[in-house]
């Protein structure tokens, strides 16, 4: 975004603050941040979206795809070889459904290298125990089969599998301790609140697609900050990174999503999300000469799952095929790529 823009919308944004007559410091506060919301989108209640300037085809092409006029998309892709980076409401928070599975996982891992459990230790599945909607801030369940870790995290990782994903949720300590471990590889923009399966209960308490709800939500940067710190290892041993790593190449959801349209040979290790109203595909991208890109693409709204998987496949494929077109690195040669009429 160029900077004029940015001060321009700050400014738009101080004038909000100075027109509101002033009462208290906390009313002030409050009043700021209602105006600085409603000119950059971040509002929970109305999220709305500002004109951004793109300065290359390649980004108009991709904005274009990630178009959220029938509910909110976003984007966020880092290319590992060149570091360059290109997003589209990326700083705006998505429910990550299932895709915080990525963190569980990491944190686990973390127990994993300081001796506190191994892939080999056994846990039980964590079943959800019927219940009525919102009866209870927690929704019950119980213990289940035990399996070892390490067949807990390829349910969680390949078929999303809920109640493994509750069992390492459990055993590392909950959403805070998945959260200690974001802050401290010092990322922002995740916040873990529920269990899967309060997440689940509680599905359709909001429509993604017009409210933002802060709970289990991230920003599509901050998951490819995530990814990114996997994939160079910045955060576990290079044992821990393959776990995880080669697990998500063996994802078995969301044939319809990043992968969808990618030539072939091309690797994807990617996590699914989904809950109501919302589809979600977060993974690293390589190509057959190594080459990597770490992408988050998050869709509300749009009609139909299948219409939202479509657009995460398109937006994945434009990325893909912009980055790496004619050993191009800085994502301005997308147009002379055959896109197959898709």
């Amino acid at each position: 975004m160029k900077l004029g823009l940015i001060a321009k919308l700050v400014a738009t944004a101080a004038l909000g603050l100075a027109s509101v007559a002033p009462v208290h410091a906390g009313d002030a506060a409050e009043n700021f941040e209602a105006s600085f919301d409603s000119t950059f989108g971040t509002d929970t209640r109305a999220p709305r979206s500002f004109e951004a300037v793109y300065d290359t085809s390649f980004e108009r092409h991709v904005a274009q795809l990630a178009d959220g006029s029938d509910g909110r998309i976003g984007v966020y892709a880092v290319d590992l070889a060149t570091g360059r980076e290109f997003g589209v409401l990326g700083d705006q928070r998505f429910p990550m459904a299932s895709t915080s599975k990525i963190a569980i996982a990491a944190t686990f891992m973390e127990g994993v290298e300081q001796g506190r459990w191994t892939l080999s230790s056994e846990f039980p599945l964590m079943i959800p125990e019927k219940s009525a909607k919102f009866s209870s801030r927690i929704a019950p369940v119980k213990p289940g089969k035990y399996l070892p870790a390490s067949e807990l995290i390829d349910l969680m990782l390949t078929r999303s599998n809920n109640y493994a994903t509750d069992a390492l949720l459990r055993v590392v300590g909950g959403p805070s301790a998945v959260n200690d471990w974001v802050k401290r590889a010092g990322i922002a923009g995740f916040r873990l609140d529920r269990d899967i399966a309060t997440l689940v209960r509680d599905d359709g308490e909001h429509d993604p697609a017009s409210f933002i709800d802060p709970r289990d939500s991230a920003t599509p940067r901050a998951m490819t900050q995530l990814l990114t710190g996997l994939y160079q290892g910045r955060w576990l041993s290079k044992q821990s990174r393959d776990v995880i790593l080669s697990t998500m190449e063996r994802c078995l959801t969301g044939k319809r999503r990043i992968p969808a349209l990618l030539p072939a040979g091309v690797t994807v290790a990617h996590k699914t999300g989904s809950l109501s109203n919302t589809s979600s595909d977060i993974g690293i991208i390589q190509a057959p000469d190594g080459r990597a890109i770490a992408v988050a693409i998050y869709v509300t709204g749009q009609g139909s799952r299948l219409n939202r998987e479509a657009r995460i496949a398109s937006i994945a494929e434009a990325i893909y095929t912009g980055w790496t077109a004619n050993g191009a690195n800085d994502g301005r040669n997308w147009a002379s790529a055959s896109y197959g009429g898709r």
